[in-house]
């Protein structure tokens, strides 16, 4: 058994091509013997996104605090605290906060080796 809390697991900035002012807290991962679920903690601030991007597996999201958008680059879907997405397969997607101070939310992804970072996998 694994118990922590989200403020003791390091936040980093998300690097990578499409990001912006966008932060990730892997708060459950292979490295503390996860198997099949990864779950992350994101934090959009004000102005920022996720890129625009799609990839072969599904996720699902849990809004925490704050406002934001869900889009396919054509159409857009308001989020609250409370509200829950699933994402399919390869379905293009992108998170973006255009008003609220924060945009935070859990995400959930299954283990795949083209998905976690090594940092995340441990020895």
């Amino acid at each position: 058994m694994f118990v922590s809390h989200y403020k003791d697991i390091e936040e980093k900035e998300v690097e990578m091509e499409g990001v912006k002012n966008t932060t990730i807290r892997w708060l459950i991962a292979p490295k503390i013997g996860a198997k099949t679920f990864a779950m992350r903690y994101f934090v959009i601030r004000k102005g920022g996104h996720s890129p625009l991007h799609q990839h072969e597996w599904e996720h699902e999201v849990f809004v925490i605090k704050g406002e934001g958008y869900l889009t396919d680059g054509r159409k857009k879907i308001k989020l609250v605290p409370g509200s829950f997405a699933f994402i399919k397969p390869n379905e293009l997607h992108q998170f973006v906060n255009e008003d609220s101070e924060t945009f935070e939310f859990l995400c959930l992804i299954p283990i795949r080796e083209d998905n976690i970072p090594p940092s995340e996998v441990g020895d």
